[in-house]
């Protein structure tokens, strides 16, 4: 059975906690491991340069294990910017859920990715919100679409990677 990057959306609404503009990306996908492999996996944002293609460096700037506080520092480079920012964990239930927000960089992000055990795997459902300024906002539309595929060409990396058991 082929499973692809299935319940794409993407939608512009006004958020109800601020008077600006929030995008809102939302992308869900089945990966045939089990949770707790794709959680350990997933988790870890120093693996993210091995799935995602815009993360170039994570380094995490907190002790202890990964959870609720853990702080990281993150590089990424998306139309050709080199673009850094610290990270934050503000939820983290293993094998079921986590949640993060940028600390500092060029783009406020919340995110929140969610595990479901599932027939044959787990559904991973990572869900963005962003404030964009600046630049980005004037770019928006275009950036939006582009973000969005960027986004499903990782996500099916990231099946690949871990349905091949390359990690």
């Amino acid at each position: 059975m082929e499973c692809i990057v299935c319940q794409t959306s993407i939608r512009v609404r006004r958020a109800e906690r601020q008077e600006e503009d929030m995008a809102t990306l939302e992308l869900s996908i089945v990966i045939n491991r089990p949770v707790e492999e794709v959680f350990a996996f997933v988790s870890n944002p120093e693996n993210n340069p091995m799935w995602s293609s815009v993360s170039k460096e994570v380094k995490i700037t907190s002790a202890g294990p990964i959870g609720v506080g853990t702080t990281y520092r993150s590089v990424v480079a998306f139309l050709g910017r080199r673009m850094e920012g610290e990270v934050e964990f503000t939820e983290y239930e293993p094998n079921r859920s986590f949640a993060q927000k940028t600390r500092s960089g060029p783009v406020p992000v919340e995110s929140r990715v969610t595990f479901e055990r599932v027939e044959g795997g787990t559904r991973v459902t990572n869900t963005q919100v962003a404030e964009p300024g600046g630049f980005f906002k004037l770019a928006e539309p275009l950036l939006v679409s582009m973000i969005k595929r960027q986004f499903e060409a990782d996500f099916a990396n990231l099946k690949d990677l871990l349905e091949a058991h390359a990690v």
